[in-house]
């Protein structure tokens, strides 16, 4: 190991300076400088050295190293160019460190996965920037990828959204569409001082955990269903699925509600994945698809 870590901060503003790096605020660019975090990420990411990690957007490195000190490789796509050379420079001492330069809402995962992480499966981590969060989440858990668990640094509020359960303010389609694919878990709390430059709002860092048997049912109609419910959410369930595009009557989704034996002035937050299954389910048996 370095004696020197990367999440120094005087180390970090020396190797901007030395490449004239300057933050992007379109990428939303804030580097993680708090060793504490860090060690904390990578250990409740449990990686062992038998491992392969997927990283996005590893900045200069910071996570990154710490991540390959414990990983059998890590492979870190970064969309950054000017990030190239410092990250050349920062993690040119580990050798089962890989950079790719690229989007990684273009990059064929799955290829990545087969040529680069002997088929996986893989770990992910990333500290996301916060306007492309749902974006990314809704790419790595929908592709059916060989991945095994999921840690990502998150904003605060869009996490506890995550991890929100029915009845509570917080819980809605995006809660909906996460846990139905993953189990999701708060892990850190990480306020917005440990960041370079600093956010304006603090952050969290989230795990998703991979289901591998999910329910068998027409997953369009599904989230079509989730969607319309949470759309109108001060509405009852019977008054937001009656709004929606289908061209059914109010009196043809009572009939639906009924069949799935829900309440029909139930409302979306109070309503469980069950729930919005059982919904999915009945629109195709009354042939209405």
């Amino acid at each position: 190991m370095k004696d020197k870590r990367l999440y120094s901060p005087k180390y970090i503003r020396e190797i901007l300076d030395k490449y004239g790096f300057e933050f992007s605020k379109s990428l939303g660019q804030n580097f993680l400088i708090d060793g504490n975090i860090v060690r904390k990420i990578g250990q409740e990411g449990n990686i062992t050295k038998e491992d392969y990690v997927l990283e996005i957007g590893p900045g200069i490195g910071t996570l990154t190293e710490e991540l390959a000190l414990n990983a059998k490789k890590v492979v870190a796509v970064e969309l950054d160019k000017s990030l190239l050379p410092i990250l050349d420079e920062t993690l040119r001492d580990y050798p089962n460190i890989e950079i790719i330069h690229g989007d990684i809402l273009r990059v064929d995962i799955n290829r990545l996965i087969e040529e680069k992480m002997a088929g996986g499966p893989i770990k992910v981590v990333a500290n996301l920037p916060y306007y492309v969060t749902t974006p990314i989440i809704a790419k790595l858990i929908e592709e059916d990828l060989n991945i095994e668990s999921i840690i990502i640094m998150i904003q605060k509020e869009v996490a506890h959204r995550i991890v929100a359960s029915p009845g509570s303010k917080q819980y809605g389609s995006l809660s909906v569409f996460v846990k139905f694919y993953t189990q999701p878990e708060i892990l850190i709390p990480v306020p917005k001082t440990v960041f370079m430059p600093q956010p304006k709002v603090d952050s969290a860092v989230i795990r998703l955990n991979i289901k591998r048997d999910l329910p068998e049912i027409d997953r369009e109609i599904f989230f079509q269903v989730v969607k319309a419910a949470f759309s109108k959410r001060r509405k009852t369930i019977l008054n937001s699925l009656s709004s929606n595009s289908w061209g059914l009557d109010k009196e043809e989704i009572k009939e639906v509600l009924k069949g799935a034996n829900i309440p029909l002035q139930e409302r979306a937050e109070n309503l469980k994945i069950e729930d919005f299954i059982k919904i999915s389910k009945t629109l195709p048996s009354l042939d209405i698809y």
